[in-house]
């Protein structure tokens, strides 16, 4: 799973990565119907869980188990799970409270964030061009977010607010994962971070037992398990599109699942969107690309580092 790509194919790379996208949707949507009953941290466990096996599988399908299970570097591993973890059970909860739409947009802060990160703790320099996507994507975050924010500290606590904070909070620490799996590439395989990160998770969702699991119904059991399911195959799907093209000419396509979020939230969870979510969606979206393309200009491939991160709730 190391390689970018092994062979130029765009079509299937870019049919690939759609299915991915709307499979993380779809995963995402699942989790959203879930969380109706079970707790949060209940969902992170099956979320986690579910990829392990198919993982294993997968790695022994490429015969590379041995190399993809092995951790050069243990403690990079830990702190990636702690910090793909955190923004697990934050989207999770940011899910159960607002708009599947709507925590979509605030999740295209990511890339905002990974920018102001790397100048942060990599020392990148950052020119006028990713400055200002970064400006612009922050200004349509701030116009989603508008709606829910309040000068009222409960109103800003609760509910919807509360939700919207959780969401840009994990997109926030997605940001800081992608810096931290910078690092970790030039020694770790790919295989090797996803499968540590799902059993770390795994593992961390435990402790929240204390604060409530239930017995699901059939029906929240049958999304638990699904999401889980879904998920690994989403990142499998993705991972193998990065083989067939670069990561420059995919990474648009991750702002489909916008389109994607909005028909499932208007037909399963009657949300529509709202003209704030649409403008600051929309410039989210401008934010994005520019630094897409900025990165693609100073030849900064990250195919391996997107590989690894892709999951929208890591």
């Amino acid at each position: 799973m190391d390689q970018p790509h092994t062979e130029h194919r765009p079509g299937r790379a870019i049919a690939l990565k759609l299915t991915a996208v709307l499979l993380f949707i779809t995963m995402a949507a699942m989790v959203k119907e879930a969380t109706k009953e079970v707790p949060v941290g209940q969902a992170v466990f099956f979320r986690s869980m579910m990829p392990i096996p198919i993982i294993l599988l997968w790695l022994k399908y490429r015969g590379e188990l041995r190399e993809g299970l092995t951790a050069h570097n243990p403690w990079g591993h830990v702190w990636r799970g702690l910090f793909g973890s955190s923004a697990m059970f934050l989207t999770f909860a940011g899910l159960s409270l607002i708009p599947l739409p709507e925590a979509t947009a605030i999740g295209y802060a990511t890339p905002m964030f990974t920018v102001i990160l790397a100048v942060l703790m990599l020392g990148e320099r950052v020119g006028v061009y990713r400055l200002s996507a970064v400006a612009l994507g922050l200004v349509g975050v701030l116009i989603v977010m508008a709606p829910r924010l309040s000068l009222d500290a409960e109103a800003l606590t609760t509910g919807a607010g509360l939700g919207a904070l959780f969401t840009l909070a994990a997109a926030a620490l997605r940001g800081l994962v992608q810096i931290h799996v910078r690092k970790m590439v030039s020694t770790e395989h790919t295989g090797a971070i996803v499968f540590y990160f799902s059993l770390t998770a795994t593992t961390l969702s435990l402790l929240s037992i204390p604060f409530g699991w239930v017995t699901p119904t059939p029906y929240s059991l049958g999304l638990l398990i699904g999401a889980g399911t879904i998920g690994a195959l989403a990142q499998i799907l993705v991972t193998s599109a990065y083989r067939f093209g670069a990561a420059s000419m995919l990474a648009p396509f991750d702002y489909i699942s916008l389109i994607f979020a909005s028909i499932i939230g208007y037909f399963f969870f009657s949300e529509a969107p709202t003209s704030n979510m649409i403008i600051g969606a929309l410039l989210v979206v401008a934010g994005g690309v520019l630094i897409i393309w900025r990165e693609r200009k100073l030849g900064m491939d990250l195919s391996k580092v997107r590989a690894a991160t892709a999951p929208k709730d890591q």
